[in-house]
């Protein structure tokens, strides 16, 4: 599988302790991959680590949140010290503190989802960024939503973010392509994830949501995983600024 191997790259994943984050940790992991487990907690971080390394791979836990600009410069600093600079960034980590009414978002709300979701990500890509321009080599791997591709009332401003995720992608693209940088991004629809868990866990909701999907069911995280190793790996070596809806067909449907 020499088109999807990671081996000797080290992998980043932001909010890689459990739904979608771990699935991609895992995937990078077995495609041979050095890889970060970081979320907020410490002994989450340690034990997807352990199960990792268990399982025969290479993975270090560093706790960090990444609404906190000195825990984002300590996690990028631990990283290069431990296993090297990134060769792949994953930001994944978010937040949606606020379901309800778009123009009713709090003030508080509205500052803490724009700070996790878009400009911590921002700032993960200045840190890493420059290691990657000095290799002319790098991967970039933002999760988004199908949600930033359709009007949303209550998860307004979660959409907004996943929205300017996508254009994150590619302005990155744009800007760092002739370092041999990509820059990509994934867009899933309902995934069943503890972070969506008040979308799915209505089984009679979960049942007409999966029915407007042209495959007649809800996401699991590994459904996600691939897409990411394949833009981090030699299958994705030209593909950049690029937003994959990963979504069992939602977007295609009436």
């Amino acid at each position: 599988m020499r088109l999807f191997d990671l081996s000797g790259k080290t992998a980043l994943i932001t909010g890689s302790t459990k739904g979608i984050g771990k699935a991609i940790a895992v995937a990078m992991a077995e495609a041979g991959a050095r890889v970060v487990v970081s979320s907020r907690k410490a002994d989450a971080c340690e034990r997807v680590a352990g199960e990792i390394r268990a399982a025969g791979g290479t993975a270090v836990p560093i706790p960090a949140n990444v609404s906190n600009d000195d825990e984002i410069d300590a996690l990028v600093e631990k990283t290069t010290a431990e296993l090297g600079a990134p060769d792949i960034l994953v930001c994944n980590a978010a937040v949606n503190p606020y379901y309800g009414p778009f123009l009713d978002t709090p003030d508080d709300a509205f500052e803490k989802t724009i700070r996790v979701n878009v400009r911590s990500n921002m700032r993960l890509c200045k840190l890493c960024v420059p290691a990657m321009q000095a290799k002319k080599d790098g991967a970039i791997v933002v999760v988004s939503s199908i949600a930033a591709f359709k009007g949303s009332d209550y998860l307004g401003i979660y959409a907004l973010t996943k929205a300017a995720d996508a254009q994150l992608v590619r302005n990155l693209a744009v800007t760092y392509g002739k370092d041999n940088i990509r820059a990509n991004g994934i867009a899933p629809a309902l995934v069943k994830t503890d972070f969506a868990r008040a979308l799915w866990e209505d089984p009679a909701r979960a049942q007409k949501v999966a029915e407007s999907y042209a495959m007649q069911r809800l996401g699991e995280p590994d459904d996600i995983a691939g897409a990411a190793v394949f833009f981090a790996s030699p299958a994705g070596a030209w593909t950049t600024g690029q937003i994959l809806l990963v979504d069992g067909g939602r977007s295609v449907m009436d």
